[in-house]
């Protein structure tokens, strides 16, 4: 089976320097996720854009009315052949990973999952919901290697959680 196209843009330079793997990164959380919601969407891509604070602001201002900066958000496409577009900001992401006790490289992976589960419906606002997307997001970040990233007792391992759940939406 042919694997789901995921481009990778970078729109602010200093992802090349902070995580040089971050298109392979990339590449492979948002294939996880896919395979791991059971969604066979080969024909429709994915565009993952790498940027910083200011596009995010700008991006969650227009489109959710919150004028400031988030981890990542995710846009459903309107095509049949695109899945949507993800875009995460590396300042946040940076900080977030160092607040939160983890490395930059499983925050990467998680919130690119998470920004695909959005993609494929997936939702957090209620907490059962909340409950359901998590559970998934656990499951395929251990197949790759992440630990949980909602469980504090996991604080010196690759990926360690945060005292709360991101709560980023599309």
């Amino acid at each position: 089976m042919k694997s789901t196209p995921v481009e990778i843009v970078i729109l602010h330079a200093p992802w090349r320097r902070s995580l040089k793997d971050a298109a392979k990164l990339g590449r492979q959380a948002a294939r996880a996720a896919l395979a791991g919601a059971g969604q066979k969407a080969e024909r429709r891509s994915i565009a993952i854009a790498l940027g910083d604070d200011e596009l995010l602001q700008a991006l969650n201002h227009r489109y959710r009315g919150k004028d400031k900066p988030t981890n990542v958000l995710s846009f459903e496409a309107g095509a049949p052949d695109r899945l949507g577009d993800i875009a995460l900001s590396l300042p946040t992401l940076k900080r977030e990973a160092k607040e939160q006790g983890k490395t930059l490289q499983a925050h990467f992976r998680h919130l690119v999952v998470h920004g695909t589960l959005h993609l494929l419906g997936f939702d957090h606002e209620k907490p059962r919901l909340a409950e359901r997307m998590e559970a998934l997001e656990r499951q395929i970040l251990a197949g790759l290697g992440v630990a949980d990233p909602y469980d504090i007792a996991d604080r010196n391992s690759d990926s360690s959680p945060p005292k709360k759940s991101p709560r980023s939406k599309r």
